[in-house]
């Protein structure tokens, strides 16, 4: 295999595995809550955790853990990151109560945080120009279609084999990202001197942890957990320090000329957007469908076939595109579609006839009109909204920063 393969190939799996775990895991709460037992938490509460602690924690490590490739070798992390995701995915797997699986769902995260912006400043590093847009896009296809899958392959597993299967797929798809990582050289911030900025990256985590937990919490709990608050509070006051710390710091964590950039500036915030309309879309659609609905496992991960499919084909030429022409046409048009998809799934009427897809029934696999007319035709314009942006939007980002700072730059 070449070198640039092995580049592709290893980061497209390695971060592919984070995204499919944020969504796989999603129509398999129901089985899980009715098989396994729990001891401290109630069963409700539980199956709450299995979910918003991956996001919470995976959310409040991105930063550092971005530093952290940068400073320490983004191979050299990325392989790290690899095998405790590996260890923490049989963990959940093989998980004999609940509190366990939350336990190996937070180290799952904390491990796929080294991921995800390792992935991407590998791509950096490794490419220049227009490769370089065609392998984000490239990425971009992978990734995202792997997310909007996770739902149709967790459905299929839950129904043919188990809800553990879900999280044992990622071992195989991991002993491949491995033995590509073989061929990748390794790459990191060559300026980087002295002390790694631990206190930053604390800050940081806690800052970023305690908005995202408290949101989370709150939410859950109707706003009426003092919790809530006070984590949303701490969150807050961290997140102020930040800056104060940027300035006074010898070697911050995040150096301020980043900033410095408008194009940095501006681009992250859309990003902050884009993908929290894309994770939020992904999180509640399955929970929506099977709950409010009546859909089948299956039919809910199997309606967002067409936003894979839109990702698959449309994010590598999108991003060859962006790299070419500038992303700022794509970064008009793409939030205006995405909204008239989500407009249209807003209407969704209650009394909407349920797709009950079964495996052991044919006669069941095509979905009805309904479903066509209500959900997918809103998820495919949804889709072609994302699949125009999220290549144009990561290859600008990287664009917009020193390769020596990819790892933090993509976090």
């Amino acid at each position: 295999m070449s070198q640039r393969n092995a580049v592709l190939v290893s980061t497209i799996l390695g971060s592919a595995i984070v995204f499919l775990d944020g969504t796989i895991v999603n129509v398999a709460l129901d089985t899980i809550g009715r098989e396994l037992p729990t001891t401290f938490v109630a069963r409700l509460e539980g199956l709450t955790y299995v979910n918003s602690a991956y996001f919470v924690v995976l959310s409040a490590l991105l930063i550092l853990a971005g530093a952290l490739n940068d400073f320490f070798g983004r191979r050299r992390m990325f392989r790290i990151g690899l095998i405790g995701f590996g260890i923490a995915s049989v963990a959940c797997g093989l998980a004999p109560n609940m509190e366990f699986l939350i336990g190996s769902r937070i180290v799952q995260a904390a491990f796929g945080a080294v991921l995800v912006p390792g992935s991407l400043s590998i791509i950096t590093a490794a490419f220049d120009g227009e490769e370089r847009g065609r392998a984000i896009g490239l990425w971009v296809a992978g990734t995202s279609a792997t997310s909007i899958v996770g739902p149709l392959l967790g459905g299929f597993l839950v129904q043919s084999v188990s809800w553990r299967a879900a999280f044992l797929v990622n071992v195989p798809l991991i002993a491949i990202a491995l033995w590509a990582t073989a061929n990748v050289p390794e790459s990191r911030d060559t300026e980087a001197r002295g002390e790694f900025d631990w206190l930053g990256a604390g800050i940081i985590a806690i800052g970023v942890g305690g908005l995202a937990f408290g949101a989370t919490r709150g939410q859950e709990q109707a706003w009426q957990d003092p919790t809530a608050w006070a984590a949303l509070a701490v969150g807050a006051v961290a997140i102020v320090a930040v800056p104060i710390l940027m300035l006074t710091r010898p070697r911050p964590l995040v150096p301020p000329s980043l900033f410095g950039s408008r194009n940095f500036t501006v681009v992250n915030l859309s990003t902050f957007v884009i993908y929290g309309a894309l994770y939020v879309t992904l999180a509640f659609q399955p929970l929506f469908l099977q709950g409010t609905l009546g859909y089948s496992p299956l039919a809910a991960g199997a309606v967002g076939i067409p936003i894979a499919l839109m990702l698959t084909f449309l994010s590598t030429p999108a991003g060859q595109f962006s790299a070419r022409f500038g992303p700022r046409l794509f970064m008009t048009i793409g939030p205006i579609v995405m909204a008239a998809g989500l407009l249209w799934l807003a209407r969704i009427p209650s009394g909407s006839e349920p797709w009950r897809a079964d495996l052991t029934d044919p006669s069941t696999l095509v979905p009805p009109g309904a479903t066509l007319i209500d959900v997918m035709l809103g998820l495919s314009v949804f889709g072609l909204g994302i699949s125009m942006l999220v290549a144009p939007l990561t290859t600008a980002l990287m664009s917009s920063i020193p390769v020596r700072n990819a790892g933090l730059g993509s976090a």
